[in-house]
């Protein structure tokens, strides 16, 4: 297990106890907002309760940013996730994907875990891009399997394009050798793993499935104790 949730914390002291109250205005223009508006697309096209954004809207309009949020918060998906946690979602996303320092330390972490006995690395949400970067980065690694549960890799220009290696002609690099397999498993209501196909992306090799989380449909608990997860890591270890 590869920890390395604190890279995201500020050092802690004794006048600041636990996470920092993050509310709408602390969402940035940006990376941050372009993926909120995403998050909001996908929550209002799979779930009824959330409204859908009005196309005379932009994202650069503060208001925009507490409707966003107001909405996701009424969705399936996001319910009972605090506010300061959606945003702190976003801000982890958006610090991997473009402060090098962070990333270096975040996916240095899994390199460190992947040792030559390694046969599996299963990744979920904005740790599946930790992981596919840690094994593109470990030419010759041993892993047999990658399996990615709720992942983001295939959302375009958003996180896909920003993938390190980057992508050549439009398609991401294979992170392993030929008998390296690789297992995709997305809910359908998953509103992170907004593309559930990763196979336009990375090519044929990719084996996705379509799961059922029930009401937590981003949750890694459903995602790990599926049929298919199961059978995917598995496969690797025989």
């Amino acid at each position: 297990m590869a920890f390395y949730g604190d890279v995201f914390r500020r050092a802690g002291s004794y006048l600041s106890v636990g996470e920092p109250v993050l509310g709408a205005g602390d969402v940035a223009p940006g990376l941050e907002q372009d993926l909120l508006g995403a998050w909001w697309h996908e929550a209002a096209r799979t779930d009824e309760r959330v409204a859908p954004q009005d196309a005379d809207t932009l994202p650069a309009e503060a208001q925009w940013v507490q409707r966003a949020l107001r909405q996701l918060s009424n969705s399936r998906f996001f319910s009972g996730i605090a506010l300061r946690s959606m945003v702190s979602d976003l801000k982890q996303v958006t610090q991997y994907l473009t402060v090098p320092e962070v990333r270096e330390e975040a996916r240095g972490r899994v390199i460190e875990a992947v040792g030559p006995d390694t046969r599996v690395v299963v990744g979920h949400s904005l740790g599946s891009v930790v992981a596919y970067e840690a094994l593109c980065a470990m030419p010759g690694h041993g892993v047999r399997t990658l399996v990615t549960l709720g992942s983001p890799l295939g959302i375009a220009h958003l996180v896909f394009d920003r993938l390190e290696p980057s992508p050549l002609d439009g398609r991401g690099t294979w992170p392993g050798d030929e008998d390296t397999t690789w297992t995709n498993v997305a809910d359908m209501r998953d509103v992170v793993a907004l593309e559930k196909d990763l196979r336009p992306r990375f090519g044929d090799r990719v084996r996705n499935a379509l799961v059922d989380n029930g009401a937590q449909a981003h949750s890694v608990i459903p995602y790990l104790t599926d049929r298919v997860t199961g059978e995917a890591i598995a496969g690797g270890l025989l």
